[in-house]
This record gives structure tokens, C-alpha cells and sequence, in this order.
């Protein structure tokens, strides 16, 4: 692999990188009617792809050339191996079951062409698992592939996206955020293929990254997952990464690469309220110009996977509904008009939220235009619902056909029919091939941004001696953030990043340990015996849903109390407070920057926490050079932010070099504390989350019962008392319930409630209904009740038993309840403190998902009845 020098400071890029258009082969309307749009290689900047000043408005969708265009012969190949398999064998290369589910003779005895392991999943359930430990299962599953009749190797994916980060001892990268306010192409063609090189030590062949949302909405948990609210970044970006992982193949991917993985199509980035998993209401030009754009530098770049969004693409105009289940995106848009010959596979169990679908049975999907289906745990019972659906003609074998065809051209394209097993190839078991330090390092660099620099605060002297407080300034877990070891980045310690750096570790490799105190909290410190004080605060590890704020406020203290309290500690001593904020997203920190003489949004450092000590103490690098690549919110409902209408507080593109001081001023404090809407003697118009996949701030969860009615269940899902247990599980999506447990050894409760009672008058008003997601395991045995509570003992129940035994065994259903039938029975709607209690005395089993009030649907013809 040949590196590249440091091109921050020569590139100099911002985003008005060029006056010229994205792409020559863009062609415009040809004079006799309408021609279409053909898009091929980005034109260039120091070797790397453009940032364009402007992309032009396209009218439909365009044709995209891949440079990767396999070898001719390979067609020809893929016809003989297709005309002897028969259909079970077909069936197989499409299914994709998670490594926790299956063995290495379930690989030979399904012929499964895939598999995967989800975030948090490792060899033998053991986080520390050594690169030999990944190569025995790669090599366990490649031979069991080879020990089929066919003999066609699996391909094993992995969520390597900031890096090999499942991997234990691996450098992680800069979450996407980061890297877009980089503003540097080369940069992340650089990371990608680090990342390929890291997933090659221990024997993976696909990865699936990179994510390509452009987001609209910093609500959205996977924010930091896109590179920017720009398409033009986006879009620069996605071909990079691609050729960094894919090696830059023309042919056949390298042994230096691996199998990359465009996602999540089409338009995950722009769900309203965003709602992860929502309704995108995009029109088909903005889907075109805005959501589509990393694709067309993906698939020029040659991207030979491209995994589908769990969202729905709804609007008064278009109603594809979930585009798992859509034919129009998944062919008619990506296969037919962009022409992409790839395979096309789904999200983690994405077939069961199409309407009439289950985990285990999609014909929709699978008609729709998918080839590989994630089936982390239902595969057996989907390989023979589909064989039957095969078999009766309700999936046409053409389609069976043309998805293993693309399976297996991207299996001939990869190398992987004439690759050794995966612990005899290129790089594998290198430690040296997990470690990029040098090249993280300066991401960090080049990722930070710096917002407010009053009085040249920094850089500090080498000479200074040093504050350092906040929750974040130790700790790796924070600074990794999701999708680091474990799938929401949590549960982790510093001893579980044995080659990383902390920001305050690396504030004492550079000023000397003799010349750093740590004090997390401020307590017991003066600050004026300091030269500065350095204050690292934020947020704490998410991924996906979990990480959504819905109708929260944009405001860090509120989250995080703790951290406007040790600025407070500090700030007005004397001695300048330089913040240092790491989180996901920009949020509504007004309060902080106001007690900060400087402030640096880090984002998601990564291991490499020395690169922000670079920054904030003089020494022979370069300084400041990142710009914001989404737009920083100026009050706390500031939502959606991400688009031209707004009034930012930092505009896309801001950011200060040292030599800049900005003109930031006294901010405006005032917050509606926190909820954006639904409060009060109004009329309530969005839906109030309690609880979606955690509990959803003010709400925390918990279980009751006489041995203790207040045990608060932990982060991960899990509590237990003699009467009642509690531990995660699947309703809608991964790991996104709470399944309880009565015993039936006495009385048990399982709710969700917050310190304070909330004036939720506003849902009465809207005829609003308490509704949850439920899987009935067991049936109740004795008198079960729903309630809600005003503190206690103020509340109001409603019988549920019959509701309940009235539900299918085993299955998903939706209960509703109008919150009317609570205040009739005398709640107290100004004064709630527990929006939902189940309570019973009996044996009773049910996964509880989704909790949430929502307007109008008191008045749904399927809510249960009050009486």
C-alpha cells in the first residue's frame, strides 16, 4: 500500500472545491427528446476525487459506469455453475445466517453462500478474540463450504466501519462524521484501505461500509454514520472509500482488498423526524439529487454490493412503503437505470417489517430485486419457506436464477474461487495490519473542528501545566463511540483498547505527566493554580435507533447534566477552559461554549486520542483545519437543521484555524428543557417515545416487586428478581425489547417512568393512545393489568388480561390503548410520571417493544376497548 503525505494543509479544500461540473460525462438532454445520464470517474484533485463547487440537477436517474467491469469470461462461467445446482442449493447462496447461529457443518449442509456477524458478535463469544481465533472460524467455514457438492466458497461480512472494529487490539478509525469535516477525499480513500488490510488479518472477504447517507435531521441515531448533511461530499467520499477497499479494481479485487458495500439505499438519511427506520416523504428529484448521490460514486468506483435501507419512501405521490419490499428502488431504479450488476442484499432481518412478511418469509422481497437475504437467526425455517414459495410458483425461478447469478459474479469478481482458505492469503494473522496509528492519528487531526478560539487560547504552550476534567477525557469507550467492539460501543473499559491512546493520555505524553492533573468531576481542585483548564465532555456510546433524540431537545446538558456541571466548576476562575466535545452529532451546547474560552468538536476520535493533543498544544503540526460538514444547531428545537432555510449558529463549511479568533459572543441560553412538543394544554401532534430499544431520556425502565419495587433494569436490558426477570430481545429489530419473565411466585411489574410527573395534557386533548409492541411468549395466567401512574398514588389501571390471551403465541402485535380510558379512570394527565406499568400476579412471558403515545389513535377501530 503506498501512504500518502499529510495534504490537509496543501489542499487547503472547503466547499467550494471547483466552478466546474461533478462529472464530464454528464451529459445533458440531447436535442431530440430526453437522453439519459451517464456517470463515470469524478474528476480529480491531488490523485483523489473532487469535491465539486456544485452538482448539476439531474432530471432522472442516471446510468452509472463501474470501472470494475470482472472479466468477460466470467459469464460464461457463472451459466455452467448455475445450470447444475439445483433449487435448495440456490436457496442457500442466499441465505445469510450470523456466525452465533450457525456451525461449520450447518455451512455444508445449507450451502450457505454467506455469513455475517453483527456487532458485538466474536469467535466463541469472546470480545478478545485473537486474529487466529477469526482465522480458525474463517478457515472452519471455507472448508465447510468447499465440503458441498458445489463447492462454492462462503464470503464472510462484517461491520468494519470506522475500521476493523469488532476486532480486538485493532486501530479504529474516525466515525464518518469526523472524516467529512476532513473535507479530504484522499483521506478516506487512505482509511479504506487500512480497513481492507485490517479485515484481511482476520479472514473476513466483505465489509459492510461504506454508509452513504446524506443526512437531513441530527435526531437521527446513525448521524455520525454519514459523512455529511452535503451531498457533494457524500458523494466524493463513497467513490474513495470504495476504491480504498476494494484495492482499486478494475478486474478482480486485490489481495490488498475486500468486498465493499454501498448502504443503506434509498434515503435512510432522510426520515422525518429522523426516525431511524422512518418514513423518508422525499420527491423522486430529491431522492435523485440529494439521497442518491454517494451512489453514483459508489458504483463508479465499482462497488459490487449494495445493501438496501430498512426505511419506507412515502409521500402523497409515491408510495413504495418499506423499500425492502420495492420493486421500483431495488430493480427498477438501482438494476434497471443505474445499471448495477452487483448483488443486492437486505438488512439485518429488513424482510420481516414488509407488510405481510415475517423474518422467516418474504416472497415480496426476494421478487422486489434481492439476492441475499440477512437472516441472522430464522434461516432455517426461510430456506424451506421459500423453496416451497419456489416450488409454487410464487417466486418465478428466473428470479432465483438472476439473484444467484449476481451472487456468484461477485463472488468471481472478489478472487474468492481461486483464494486459498482465508488464513493462507495475503495479510492474514499480521498484527501489523490492525495497527495504523500514524494514519488515524492524523484523521484526528484533520477531523476536529474548532469553533471558538477567544484570545488565541490556543494552541496552549508545551510549557503549560494543565486542568484536565470530564467524563471523556479517560475514557476510549466514549471516544470510539457505536459499532466499537460491541454493537452500541458499550460495556467497554480502557483495558479493552490495549493499543489505543485517550485524549488525556495523550494530553500527558505531550506536556509530561508531572505537568497534567485529572480530576473527572472538578471537585477538590482550584483553577487557578493552573495554567488552563481542558474540559472533555459529550456523548455517551449509541448505535442506530438507540441513539435517536425524537422530540428531545438538542441540548447535551439536558442529556448530560454532569457535564455543564464541571464547566461550571471551572469556568469565571481566571484561567481559560478549553472544551473539548465529543459526540455524534452537533448539538445545542450554548450553556458550554458560553463557559468555554475555546471549543473543539471532536466527534468520534477513534484510539488515537493523541491526535486531538496535537492540536490543542503547539508543536510541529499544523493546527485547525477541519470545517463543518453539518451545520451546528443556535437553538435547542432547532430541527430538522439541515437545510438552507435554517439559521445556523456555525454554517456548513465553518470552522477556525489557530490564528482565528471568531466572534462567537454571549449565546442565548433558554431551552424549552426537555421536550420539543407535547406538553402543556395544547393539542399533542407527534408521537411521545418512552421507549425504543432504550429508554428514551427523561423514562428510564424497570422492574418491581416486593423484594424491591424500584430496581432500576441496566444498560444492557437485563434485571432479575425472584418474581420477575428481565433480558433483551427481538420484536421489530435487533435486540430492541424488553423480555419479561413473571414467575408466578408473586406480584411483579415491569414500567417505565421518569423523576419528575410531565403536564401530558396535550395527548389527552389529541385523543392519543398508549401503543406498544408485544410478543406474547406465554399467555397470562392471572388478572393482568396495563396502567398508567400521576406518583404514586395517583394512578389508573385497565384490565388486560383477555387483550393479552387474545394475542397469537409467538407473534408480533400492536396494543393500543387510549390514554382517555387512564384519565377517565382518574389519571392525572398534568402530572404524569409513568406513562406504562404491565402488572401481574401469575405466570406470564411477552417482549414489550416501542412504547410510545400517540395522537389520534385513541380513535383506531383496534384499540382495547376501556371496560
Amino acid at each position: 500500500m503506498q501512504w500518502r503525505s499529510t495534504l490537509a494543509a496543501v489542499l487547503g479544500l472547503t466547499l467550494a472545491a471547483s466552478a466546474t461540473s461533478a462529472a464530464a460525462q454528464e451529459a445533458p438532454e440531447a436535442q431530440h427528446g430526453p437522453k439519459q445520464t451517464v456517470i463515470g470517474q469524478p474528476r480529480t484533485e491531488h490523485g483523489c476525487a473532487r469535491i465539486e463547487k456544485s452538482l448539476p440537477t439531474l432530471k432522472d436517474w442516471p446510468k452509472v459506469e463501474s470501472q470494475l467491469k470482472g472479466d468477460r469470461r466470467d459469464e460464461a462461467r457463472i451459466k455452467a455453475i448455475l445450470k447444475d445446482m439445483t433449487l435448495a442449493e440456490k436457496v442457500g447462496q442466499m441465505t445469510q445466517p450470523e456466525i452465533g447461529a450457525i456451525t461449520p457443518q450447518d455451512v455444508t449442509t445449507y450451502g450457505f453462500g454467506s455469513v455475517l456477524n453483527g456487532g458485538g458478535s466474536w469467535p466463541n463469544g469472546n470480545k478478545k478474540a485473537t486474529p487466529q481465533d477469526w482465522l480458525a472460524m474463517a478457515d472452519a467455514y471455507w472448508d465447510a463450504s468447499k465440503a458441498t457438492r458445489t463447492k462454492i466458497p462462503v464470503i464472510w461480512g462484517i461491520d468494519a466501519v470506522h475500521g476493523n472494529n469488532n476486532v480486538y487490539g485493532a486501530t479504529v478509525f474516525p466515525h464518518n462524521i469526523g472524516l467529512g469535516a476532513a473535507h479530504d477525499p484522499c483521506l478516506v480513500r487512505d482509511i479504506n484501505e487500512a480497513t481492507a488490510e485490517q479485515i484481511r488479518a482476520t479472514g473476513q472477504d466483505w465489509a459492510f461500509s461504506p454508509t452513504l447517507a446524506v443526512v437531513r435531521d441530527d435526531r437521527w441515531g446513525r448521524t455520525y454514520e454519514g459523512f455529511s448533511e452535503d451531498p457533494r461530499i457524500t458523494r466524493a467520499y463513497g467513490f474513495e472509500a470504495i476504491k480504498g477497499l476494494q484495492d482499486n479494481a478494475k478486474r478482480r479485487i486485490g489481495e490488498d482488498g475486500v468486498i465493499a458495500t454501498a448502504k443503506h439505499f434509498l434515503g435512510d438519511g432522510g426520515t422525518t423526524g429522523g426516525k431511524d427506520q422512518g418514513v423518508n416523504p422525499s420527491t423522486e428529484q430529491e431522492m435523485i439529487n440529494l439521497h442518491g448521490q454517494g451512489y453514483y460514486g459508489a458504483l463508479a468506483a465499482g462497488a459490487q454490493t449494495v445493501m438496501i435501507s430498512f426505511n419506507s419512501w412515502t409521500n402523497d405521490v409515491i408510495n413504495e412503503g418499506k423499500v425492502h419490499g420495492s420493486k421500483y428502488v431495488q430493480t427498477g431504479i438501482l438494476k434497471e437505470k443505474m445499471g448495477f450488476d452487483g448483488l443486492l442484499v437486505s438488512d439485518w432481518n429488513g424482510i420481516g417489517q414488509v407488510t405481510g412478511c415475517t423474518n422467516a418469509s418474504c416472497p415480496q422481497a426476494i421478487n422486489a430485486g434481492m439476492d441475499i437475504i440477512m437472516v441472522p437467526n430464522d434461516w432455517k425455517a426461510f430456506i424451506a419457506n421459500t423453496i416451497t414459495q419456489v416450488e409454487t410458483g410464487v417466486i418465478p425461478m428466473a428470479r432465483i436464477d438472476d439473484a444467484v447469478t449476481r451472487i456468484l459474479r461477485v463472488k468471481l469478481r472478489a478472487g474468492t474461487f481461486d483464494a486459498p482458505k482465508p488464513s493462507q492469503r495475503e495479510h492474514a494473522g499480521d498484527q501489523k495490519a490492525l495497527l495504523h496509528k500514524e494514519l488515524a492519528r492524523e484523521a484526528v487531526r484533520e477531523s476536529a473542528v474548532l469553533l471558538k478560539n477567544n484570545n488565541r487560547v490556543l494552541p496552549l504552550s508545551k510549557r503549560s501545566k494543565v486542568l484536565v476534567v470530564g467524563k471523556s477525557a479517560d475514557n476510549i469507550g466514549n471516544q470510539t463511540g457505536g459499532w466499537t467492539l460491541s454493537w452500541q460501543g458499550t460495556g467497554n473499559t480502557n483495558a479493552d483498547f490495549p493499543n489505543a491512546t485517550s485524549i488525556l493520555k495523550g494530553i500527558q505524553d505531550t506536556l509530561g505527566a508531572a505537568n497534567v492533573t485529572f480530576a473527572e468531576t472538578a471537585d477538590n481542585v482550584n483553577p487557578a493554580d493552573f495554567d488552563a483548564v481542558i474540559a472533555v465532555i459529550g456523548e455517551t456510546p449509541y448505535a442506530e435507533g438507540v441513539g435517536d433524540i425524537g422530540k428531545r431537545t438538542l441540548e447535551t446538558a439536558r442529556l448530560y447534566p454532569q457535564d455543564l456541571a464541571v464547566l461550571d466548576k471551572v469556568s469565571g476562575k481566571g484561567k481559560p477552559v478549553i472544551t473539548v466535545y465529543v459526540g455524534g452529532r452537533a448539538m445545542y451546547m450554548n450553556k458550554e461554549i458560553n463557559r468555554s474560552d475555546a471549543f473543539v468538536a471532536a466527534w468520534l476520535p477513534g484510539t488515537e486520542g493523541q491526535g486531538i493533543a496535537d492540536l490543542l498544544i503547539r508543536g510541529r503540526h499544523n493546527g485547525f483545519s477541519g470545517k463543518l460538514s453539518y451545520s451546528w444547531p443556535r437553538s435547542a428545537c432547532q430541527t430538522p437543521l439541515n437545510d438552507p432555510s435554517q439559521d445556523p449558529l456555525f454554517k456548513l463549511g465553518y470552522g477556525l484555524r489557530d490564528w482565528q479568533t471568531g466572534n462567537v459572543g454571549k449565546l442565548d441560553e433558554t431551552s424549552p428543557g426537555g421536550s420539543c412538543s407535547g406538553g402543556g394544554g395544547g393539542t399533542a401532534t407527534e408521537d411521545l417515545e418512552i421507549f425504543n430499544r432504550t429508554d428514551v431520556a427523561p423514562y428510564k425502565s424497570y422492574l418491581g416487586s416486593p423484594e424491591n419495587w424500584g430496581l432500576e433494569i441496566g444498560p444492557d436490558g437485563q434485571a432479575s428478581q425472584a418474581n420477575i426477570n428481565v433480558v433483551q430481545s427481538d420484536v421489530n429489530v435487533q435486540q430492541d425489547a424488553l423480555k419479561t419473565t413473571w414467575t408466578g411466585a408473586g406480584p411483579g411489574q415491569v414500567y417505565l417512568q421518569s423523576p419528575t410527573g410531565t403536564d401530558l395534557r396535550g395527548y389527552g386533548n389529541a385523543n392519543a393512545a398508549l401503543e406498544f409492541d408485544v410478543i406474547v411468549h406465554e399467555a397470562p395466567a392471572a388478572r393482568t393489568v396495563v396502567s398508567a401512574h400521576c406518583n404514586y398514588p395517583c394512578l389508573a389501571e385497565l384490565d388486560a388480561t383477555q387483550a393479552f390471551r387474545n394475542l397469537p403465541i409467538g407473534q408480533k402485535a400492536t396494543v393500543k390503548i387510549a390514554v382517555n380510558c387512564f384519565a377517565d379512570k382518574g389519571l392525572d394527565l398534568e402530572n404524569v410520571n409513568t406513562p406504562f406499568l404491565v402488572y401481574t400476579e401469575g405466570t406470564f412471558q411477552a417482549s414489550f417493544a416501542n412504547v410510545r403515545w400517540v395522537p389520534k389513535a385513541g380513535a383506531d377501530p383496534d384499540v382495547v376497548p376501556c371496560t
